[in-house]
């Protein structure tokens, strides 16, 4: 698809000026902040701002590094605060949901669940070559329901449950070791803590899994991508080599993730 204007889009409260590019220029990562819309009061400001899995969250569950890295491979990344309908996704080269609220989580209690017409706007966009990434969490800490609407689309079913749980510091408890051959990663060890095992369809290519349960999954959808892991595993803390021990690489992975991800926008 090709563009040469600038428009101004509604993404969420207020415009946001973003360019339209041409399939030539650098892909756009769109990352969700409506599904998963945590809040915090700022310290120094004292304004709400979003946190957790967001691309300007510098802390310890913020995704600045992994944005970054999307930058440096030649991304533009992109934040969508509404939900996604069609023009929005036209932008968009790769859709990130991450972690969606439950309403414990959700800004003033109330979460803005994955709705029948984004799943219809969702699935057009992939079959039309959308690269989707479907990111959960464990039992207690990601809403599962509406998730699963829209990932029973594509073959895909999270299964609410928590696998890999990690006591204190005994890392080695979440583990996940890549042998040689995977598609998508080197051969190294991965740390994925407390994570949603993932059920798929015969058609889906189960990627990662640990104590013989799938925890990743790949699923090719008319000219698109679905990539699905139960677990948000490249956020900060565990890719800025400060905590984990020497022997995880989630660093190195979240790159050749990245990568991967970018070459399947071609």
């Amino acid at each position: 698809m090709k563009y040469t204007q600038i428009k101004k889009i509604a993404l969420g409260i207020g415009l946001i000026t973003v360019g339209f590019f041409s399939a030539q220029e650098k892909p756009i990562v769109l990352l969700d902040n409506f599904f998963n819309n945590e809040k915090q009061i700022d310290k120094a400001s004292g304004e709400i701002t979003s946190w957790h899995y967001t691309w300007e969250d510098t802390s310890n569950g913020g995704f600045s590094l992994l944005g970054r890295i999307f930058t440096r491979e030649g991304a533009q990344i992109k934040t969508l605060k509404s939900a996604p309908g069609k023009k929005d996704l036209e932008l968009a080269n790769v859709y990130i949901i991450v972690d969606p609220d439950i309403d414990k989580e959700a800004y003033l209690g109330k979460a803005n669940l994955i709705d029948a017409t984004s799943i219809k706007n969702i699935v057009k966009w992939v079959k039309k070559g959308g690269v989707l990434v479907l990111l959960s969490n464990d039992h207690g800490n990601s809403e599962f329901e509406h998730l699963n609407n829209l990932a029973g689309n594509f073959g895909i079913h999270f299964n609410d449950d928590s696998y890999n749980r990690v006591q204190g510091k005994e890392f080695q408890q979440g583990a996940v070791n890549v042998a040689t051959g995977n598609e998508l990663f080197s051969p190294q060890k991965l740390y994925m803590k407390e994570v949603s095992t993932v059920s798929v369809s015969k058609s889906v290519k189960p990627l990662l899994s640990t104590e013989g349960k799938n925890i990743a999954a790949v699923a090719k959808i008319g000219k698109g991508t679905v990539f699905a892991m139960g677990d948000p595993w490249c956020y900060n803390e565990y890719i800025d080599g400060k905590k984990l021990t020497a022997d995880f690489t989630n660093y190195q992975g979240t790159e050749e993730w990245v990568k991967w991800l970018l070459k399947q926008t071609k």
